[in-house]
C-alpha cells in the first residue's frame, strides 16, 4: 500500500493542509484561507481592498478641512446676523440642525461624496468653529440658563447632522 505524499501550506511549509484556493489552486492552511462569497481564497488572490467610497488620500483630508472651514466662517457670520436680528428663543435649534447639513454636505461635495470617521471630525470641529463665529462677531456668548442649554443642544444637534452626512 502507497501512502499519499504529505500536502504542505505554501506559506506555512510546516502546516499539512488539504485546501486549496479556488482561483489558483495553491495550499493554503486555516492560517493563509480567506473566506469569500465565492468560496475559499488565498490572500493574494481574495484582495481585500476597501470600497472607493472610503479609500481617502491626504490631499482630499487638504480639501476637506478647506471646505469646512470657509463654510464654517461664512454660514457663522450668517447664523450670527440671524440670531442678532430675530431673537426667537428655539431659533438656534433649527439653525444649527441647518448649519450642520450645509456644512456637511459641502465638505461631502469637495471630497466626492467620500465618507470618513476623520471626515466626520472635520465637519464637526467646522460645526464649532462655526458657532463661535457667530456669537463672537454678531452674538453674544450665552449667560447661564436656558439660553446656554439651547446652544449647546443646537450645537449637538448641529455636530449630529454633519457627522451623519460625513460617516
Amino acid at each position: 500500500m502507497i501512502s499519499p505524499e504529505t500536502l504542505r501550506c505554501a506559506t506555512h511549509p510546516d502546516v499539512e493542509t488539504n485546501r486549496r484556493c479556488g482561483k489558483c489552486g495553491k495550499l493554503i492552511c486555516p492560517k493563509c484561507l480567506v473566506q469569500t462569497p465565492v468560496g475559499s481564497r488565498c490572500r493574494d488572490c481574495a484582495k481585500l481592498y476597501k470600497l472607493p467610497t472610503y479609500r481617502i488620500s491626504p490631499v482630499y483630508y487638504l480639501r476637506a478641512t478647506g471646505a469646512a472651514l470657509g463654510m464654517a466662517v461664512v454660514v457663522g457670520l450668517a447664523w450670527g446676523f440671524i440670531t442678532g436680528l430675530l431673537s426667537f428663543i428655539y431659533l438656534n435649534l433649527i439653525l444649527a440642525a441647518g448649519v450642520g447639513y450645509a456644512i456637511g454636505e459641502v465638505t461631502s461635495l469637495a471630497v466626492n461624496r467620500k465618507r470618513s470617521s476623520w471626515l466626520a471630525v472635520v465637519g464637526s470641529i467646522a460645526v464649532i468653529i462655526c458657532y463661535l463665529v457667530s456669537i463672537f462677531t454678531f452674538g453674544e456668548v450665552p449667560s447661564l440658563g436656558l439660553g446656554l442649554i439651547l446652544d449647546i443642544a443646537g450645537l449637538g444637534l448641529g455636530i449630529s447632522t454633519a457627522v451623519t452626512r460625513l460617516r
